[in-house]
């Protein structure tokens, strides 16, 4: 007996809806993954930049002439100095020299867990714990129009740059307004019914301490390896286990590539702010990509987000 013919809409629906690798999309030159290179800077000049990778090879890339660098904001090639992180995202996919250069870029999500006068300290979730971040005055106005209600509780996502051994919050990281809630009283959850495989939401970033690659999202299987998420509020996305493989594309960009699941997102759940890069995302946070995954998709870190389609599975 055939299938219904609501059943049979539905399922032509779903395969217009997914982005696959065959598709002449995926395989233009625009729409393949960037390979971001993360090291620490040994020299540079006007036009050559030599960083020391994590494996402790040396990468020498050419500085493009249109090249934007960032350090706290628009800086010039002063702000290239031994010793401190960089992230590069390369012109094209094929290219090696230098587009966009990040330097000692980080960023902090979490639930502020007390504060005194310029210092706040953030409880970043179980895999991340505890972070303090130094608010210069300049910038505290910036990050109030974001998050307004500064005190212990609620949550807070802020950009800034590793400085003399601290990190420096400048930029509030989210992108529509996030409620002035706290981190007790979290959006309710919306899982009900069958959850679907193509996931459309918000990407965002965050520092991995040890440089991997990869993403964290908010639903891990609680009988897998990962353990689950504990106990942070019920996320309506399908479950995965670690090391699940994602095929992610930037809506923005249509760049697209797979990458793994390798730490739970504990924290993205508790947001229900948009991404407004490309249009208002159809949905919150669903990813957190690390630094290189997020550049390696066409992601501008000083921005913080862009919106996401991703297909779990193969």
């Amino acid at each position: 007996m055939p299938p219904p013919r609501d059943a049979l809409l539905r399922r032509r629906r779903l395969r217009e809806a997914v982005f696959d690798d065959h598709s002449p999309e995926h395989h233009a030159g625009d729409s393949r993954p960037l390979r971001g290179i993360e090291g620490t800077i040994v020299d540079a000049s006007p036009h050559l930049l030599l960083l020391s990778a994590p494996d402790g090879s040396e990468v020498r890339l050419p500085i493009s002439a249109m090249a934007s660098i960032w350090h706290a904001g628009r800086a010039g090639p002063a702000a290239l100095r031994p010793g401190r992180n960089a992230i590069v995202r390369p012109t094209d996919a094929g290219g090696l020299a230098a587009e966009r250069i990040w330097v000692d870029i980080t960023r902090v999500t979490g639930v502020i867990a007390g504060r005194s006068a310029g210092v706040i300290e953030v409880d970043a979730g179980p895999h991340r714990g505890h972070v303090r971040i130094v608010v210069p005055g300049r910038a505290l106005g910036r990050i109030q129009v974001r998050h307004p209600l500064l005190e212990p509780g609620s949550l807070i996502d802020v950009i800034g740059v590793r400085r003399d051994g601290e990190i420096q919050g400048l930029l509030p990281a989210t992108m529509s307004p996030q409620p002035a809630s706290h981190a007790d009283h979290p959006p309710p959850a919306r899982r009900s019914g069958a959850v679907s495989r193509i996931l459309r939401g918000t990407a965002t970033w965050y520092d991995h301490p040890r440089g991997a690659y990869g993403a964290a999202y908010p639903a891990l299987d609680p009988h897998g390896d990962g353990g689950g998420c504990g106990s942070g509020p019920a996320s309506p996305l399908p479950y995965l286990s670690m090391a699940s493989e994602l095929h992610v594309r930037n809506d923005c960009t249509g760049r697209g590539t797979r990458i793994p699941v390798i730490e739970c997102g504990c924290l993205a759940a508790r947001f229900c702010d948009r991404c407004v890069r490309c249009g208002t995302s159809p949905r919150g946070r669903i990813l957190e990509l690390t630094r290189t995954a997020f550049v390696d998709l066409g992601g501008d870190l000083d921005k913080g987000c862009f919106n996401v389609t991703a297909r779990v599975g193969h």
